[in-house]
């Protein structure tokens, strides 16, 4: 399958015309590039733009160097990231600042099988990040650049292999000057031009050359997401002292690790005894919208596997999740 030649010099053009202003986009030789590159891709793996510029700029305030954030305790690392989401990301980034740190002397593997080596980064981050960094010809196939190429092929993007796309076509889509920026505005124009719905047909400088512009036969070039929907019941253990009773760990993938109320799969046999219901609300987490029924009762012992905290501790790392629950019980008070 074989693409046009100019493709790769059109979107090129149209990006250095249009492209955003985003706080990582550094100069090539500045020194922050490979501290702002590497926190920016971490923090845009499943996230969108918008949502992490402010956290982006807040992090950058605070920690400002790639040595410092190898020095900066987790905790710290966890409250900057608090409300982000995927808080594996933030211990794997932390991970990977100290090895780069300690064992590479802040330099950032040049392969990609060594990259790949480093905590949170696949094939994609790896693949970004050799080009945003040392410019090499690599594209990080993301949902934007699959849909670009598939709708310029105007074929679903389950029967693409995007990788031999690439490297049929790595003479018509890089040149030795500009492979960086070429990776960053491919992703850019899937963003903002070629969008999911309502792609901006009009305003495409490579229409000409796209498949799904010319024919009558659009395909749709992805899946819908499907979203798995759950029942959950919260118990809140609450007392006088404006404290909740929180557990480290639960059973639910999507919380590993973190502070949580107790939670329990709501069942016929589930026992409400003795415990108040104070609301029902609705979540959405990644793929997933739970339906949580929300109970309290107010007790001076709790079970051995929670602790006490207090509801208006600020320096507590907690989840967006656990945050909302906290909103809903200081009204108890």
């Amino acid at each position: 399958m074989h693409l046009n030649n100019n493709l790769s010099k059109k979107i090129t053009r149209w990006y250095d015309n249009n492209k955003r202003i985003l706080p990582w986009r550094v100069n090539f030789n500045s020194d922050k590039k490979l501290y702002y590159r590497i926190l920016s891709e971490f923090m845009l793996q499943q996230t969108q733009v918008k949502t992490v510029i402010p956290y982006f700029n807040k992090f950058t305030r605070e920690i400002k160097s790639l040595k410092k954030l190898s020095t900066t305790s987790e905790r710290k690392v966890l409250k900057l990231w608090e409300g982000l989401g995927y808080y594996r990301r933030a211990k794997n980034l932390l991970r990977t600042a100290k090895i780069i740190e300690k064992n590479k002397k802040s330099i950032l593997p040049k392969n990609l099988v060594e990259i790949k080596k480093l905590p949170g980064i696949g094939d994609y981050t790896g693949n970004i990040l050799l080009a945003l960094i040392y410019n090499q010809p690599r594209l990080g196939i993301d949902g934007n650049v699959k849909r670009v190429i598939s709708r310029i092929t105007n074929k679903h993007s389950k029967n693409i292999n995007f990788e031999e796309i690439i490297e049929k076509n790595r003479d018509k889509l890089f040149s030795h000057s500009r492979n960086s920026d070429f990776a960053e505005a491919i992703m850019e124009f899937g963003a903002l031009i070629c969008k999911p719905q309502d792609p901006q047909c009009n305003r495409c400088p490579i229409k000409k050359n796209c498949k799904f512009y010319i024919t009558g036969k659009k395909v749709k070039f992805t899946s819908p997401i499907k979203i798995k929907r759950k029942k959950y019941s919260i118990f809140c253990y609450l007392n006088k002292k404006k404290q909740i009773g929180l557990k480290k760990n639960n059973n639910l993938g999507f919380l590993k690790e973190f502070n949580l109320p107790i939670i329990k799969v709501k069942s016929k046999t589930l026992s409400l005894k003795n415990w108040n219901f104070l609301c029902n609300y609705k979540n959405s987490i990644s793929n997933k919208t739970l339906d949580i029924d929300l109970y309290y009762k107010f007790s001076k012992k709790i079970p051995k596997d929670l602790s006490w905290y207090s509801l208006y501790n600020k320096k507590m790392f907690l989840p967006t999740f656990t945050k909302k629950i906290f909103k809903q019980v200081e009204n108890l008070y």
